[in-house]
């Protein structure tokens, strides 16, 4: 006993282990929210469960989820708290996650919500595609304001427009699977060849885009509305377009990972999630919600932008996602961004 307090001391000394730390259980929790989230999650979850700290590893979804698919048979994690609903899939058909229905549940919109029972993931918010145009910079090169999807296919906005690798980014990926869904495999293929005459990068984010809009780097990019929203919110030259073709999305998600150690940790990170003060910290950043009811509107945000999301086969995006990056690399590699 004495051996075992006077390592936790040594420990807290070393500032490996907190004073108040000791007796809690740690839970490590993959995420791909944005860096600005985690801190205002993390401290209303643990204020709401003391007896649990949560330890982040955060990275952009594709990494995310190809780090879980890497670590299938000795998993690293015991949850994910902010992942896309179609990497959820893809690790629930490589039967990675850990059925539970939270406390709570049943106030979640079905449509929301894992179709097995009980549930393998559960649904937090939408976040769906926006195109942000710098109009400062767009004045300067005499570039029009693009209304639709096929409008940045035209010639004048050549090498003016930067958007998510869809391996990487979430963001991107639900661009491209939108295409390819609401268009067709030919025509959706032909329309991101055009695209891609236009792109000067792929970037390595779902908000960088938008950020680099803002800031001037260039007069487009494609990010997602939000983020537009909240640089938009705070004084930057941006225009937030929502093409009428459709906007790609997808659900941000909660799920436990099979095989975890700390399964009753797991379990309150799960109820807490679906809760009402988790629903309220999303409304901060989200237009629609998996609780109805709680979302408020934001004046960037069109009031009908829940009838704007295109329709989409999450099942389709999770099956064919690997065959899809695949073959969008082998097409348009050539204009990544170095990796940071």
């Amino acid at each position: 006993m004495k051996k075992h307090v006077a390592i936790a001391a040594g420990l807290a000394l070393t500032g490996l282990l907190s004073p108040l730390a000791v007796g809690k259980t740690t839970l490590t929790v993959y995420t791909a929210l944005e860096a600005d989230q985690v801190k205002d999650y993390k401290e209303a979850f643990e204020k709401a469960n003391p007896d649990v700290e949560i330890r982040w590893v955060r990275e952009s979804t594709g990494v995310i989820t190809a780090r879980l698919l890497a670590e299938k048979d000795r998993p690293q994690a015991d949850a994910v708290w902010g992942l896309a609903a179609t990497s959820l899939m893809i690790l629930d058909q490589q039967g990675m996650l850990q059925a539970y229905a939270p406390k709570g549940v049943e106030k979640l919109s079905p449509q929301f919500v894992d179709k097995a029972k009980p549930p393998k993931w559960t649904g937090m918010d939408v976040w769906a595609a926006t195109i942000c145009f710098n109009t400062v910079e767009a004045a300067k090169k005499n570039l029009p304001k693009p209304q639709t999807w096929a409008d940045l296919t035209k010639s004048i906005y050549k090498d003016q427009i930067v958007m998510p690798h869809p391996a990487s980014s979430g963001t991107g990926y639900l661009d491209v699977s939108a295409w390819l869904q609401t268009m067709g495999d030919k025509k959706g293929w032909a329309y991101m060849d055009k695209l891609h005459g236009n792109i000067a990068q792929y970037v390595h984010s779902g908000s960088k885009p938008c950020k680099m809009a803002a800031a001037g780097e260039f007069p487009i990019g494609i990010s997602f509305e939000y983020r537009g929203a909240q640089l938009k919110e705070k004084g930057a030259p941006i225009d937030l377009i929502y093409p009428k073709e459709g906007l790609g999305w997808d659900l941000e998600a909660t799920a436990i990972v099979k095989g975890t150690k700390n399964l009753d940790a797991a379990k309150k990170l799960a109820d807490f999630s679906v809760s009402l003060p988790a629903m309220k910290l999303y409304e901060q950043n989200y237009a629609v919600l998996a609780m109805p009811g709680v979302a408020k509107q934001n004046p960037f945000i069109p009031v009908d932008y829940a009838q704007r999301l295109a329709k989409n086969n999450f099942g389709w995006a999770a099956q064919n996602r690997e065959s899809i990056l695949k073959e969008w690399s082998r097409r348009y590699e050539s204009k990544s961004a170095p990796k940071e």
